[in-house]
């Protein structure tokens, strides 16, 4: 059972207790990512991140990580667009020592100078590592050219030169202006005792910052297309078109589309590309869904020579969906995936606690179980032909990274229907 809490001080408290388990995951989350910075501190969110773990004022960056591997837990964090969070599993009897590292970090590090000087390195070294990956820069491009100058485009690690030019009261004055009470959320699922509540009430309640949230405007999508040259063995090419922001009533009939298109080993894409032509290894489609925003995406790495081939399949297979909708085996398959897949997810707890902590943030609610089962049963042929009509009706942005000097002639950003 879900429940939620609300401090004075506009914090929140959302628990899910599981007694069958002898695990706690317990997260800080903060409504701030690169959605909310410019680009000036482009970066600063993630670099943040690396921070709160570089030492408190009575603990080193040493024995934090000591402190978890003494009790057999991990501690992470991580940064998206949206949201920050920093979290921690542990054993049920462990679970007042991770709550006291995580409060710890949240309230008493230090953001030494030196420390702060080295992990620019660290971070930036991240960045040359996710330059050299293609098939994760080209997602950065995508965003790019699907939202131009809005931040929703903005890389969640930044630049180098930005990275190089903060410096410590930057940091201060974004967690002022960010970490806010009312912008945080603690969320914990497992098995715990009421103590552990009370315990974070105490640590969380009393805490006061002053700052204020900025009000983003809703993007135009761009229809942009972006051509990166690199020296690669492989065309990563991904294509995006407008999809739904968080909280969409037909939400549901769009993750049983894309699962359809290519979320799965037996979608159309998968199927048609891999499987009965062997023109890519990896080849799939997502929804990335924001708070002002959305987009449906689809992704695949093939042979420079091969990407107007793919190209022209990929546009196909969209067209044949949005003109005939999907057949009542995908629709029923469809169905039964996403209810297994979310069955399966509530066996961990981190997944209980990642839920809580996103629903939370993003929608301010929390859909039972039932509910969800009930509007995955209610999407039907109809809806899911009504959405695929709706997003394939727009230009579409383009991303590629390859060693080709630009696009196929055939490969165009047109309106698909």
């Amino acid at each position: 059972m879900i429940q939620r809490h609300t401090c004075d001080n506009g914090l929140r408290i959302v628990t899910e207790r599981i007694p069958s388990v002898r695990s706690v995951a317990l997260g800080i989350w903060v409504g701030t990512g690169s959605k909310y910075e410019n680009e000036k501190n482009n970066g600063i969110s993630h670099f943040l991140e690396h921070m709160f773990f570089k030492g408190t004022k009575t603990r080193s960056a040493k024995e934090i990580a000591e402190t978890f591997d003494e009790i057999g837990g991990n501690v992470n964090a991580f940064t998206s667009k949206e949201y920050t969070c920093y979290y921690a599993r542990v054993l049920d009897q462990h679970a007042p020592i991770a709550l006291d590292v995580l409060s710890d970090m949240y309230f008493n590090s230090v953001f030494d100078a030196d420390e702060l000087e080295k992990e620019k390195n660290v971070v930036i070294e991240e960045i040359s590592m996710y330059e050299d990956t293609p098939d994760d820069l080209v997602h950065d491009l995508i965003a790019r050219a699907s939202y131009s100058t809005h931040p929703l485009g903005y890389s969640i690690l930044g630049t180098e030169d930005v990275l190089r030019s903060l410096k410590r009261d930057d940091l201060l004055a974004y967690i002022d202006q960010h970490y806010l009470p009312t912008n945080t959320v603690i969320t914990v699922a497992g098995n715990f005792e009421d103590s552990l509540i009370e315990d974070i009430q105490k640590r969380f309640q009393a805490f006061s910052r002053s700052g204020i949230m900025p009000t983003l405007s809703t993007p135009d999508f761009a229809g942009n297309v972006i051509a990166h040259h690199k020296a690669t063995e492989q065309a990563h090419l991904c294509l995006s078109l407008p999809g739904f922001k968080v909280g969409h009533p037909e939400v549901y009939s769009l993750i049983l589309l894309n699962n359809v298109l290519g979320g799965s080993m037996s979608s159309r894409l998968f199927q048609e590309i891999r499987e009965e032509r062997g023109l890519a290894y990896s080849v799939y489609s997502y929804h990335s869904s924001y708070k002002e925003a959305g987009t449906f995406h689809v992704y695949t790495g093939t042979a420079p020579e091969q990407v107007g081939q793919v190209f022209d399949i990929v546009s196909r297979v969209l067209r044949d969906v949005a003109d005939h909708g999907i057949t009542d085996k995908e629709l029923n398959k469809g169905k039964e995936q996403l209810k297994g897949s979310l069955m399966l997810s509530l066996e961990s707890t981190n997944s209980r606690m990642s839920r809580l902590g996103k629903n939370e943030l993003l929608l301010g609610r929390h859909l039972s179980l039932d509910e969800i089962i009930a509007k995955i049963d209610r999407v039907s042929h109809e809806s899911v032909l009504a959405v695929a009509q709706q997003l394939f009706r727009s230009k579409m942005s383009m991303a590629m990274v390859s060693p080709l000097d630009g696009f196929p002639e055939n490969v165009k950003n047109d309106i698909l229907l």
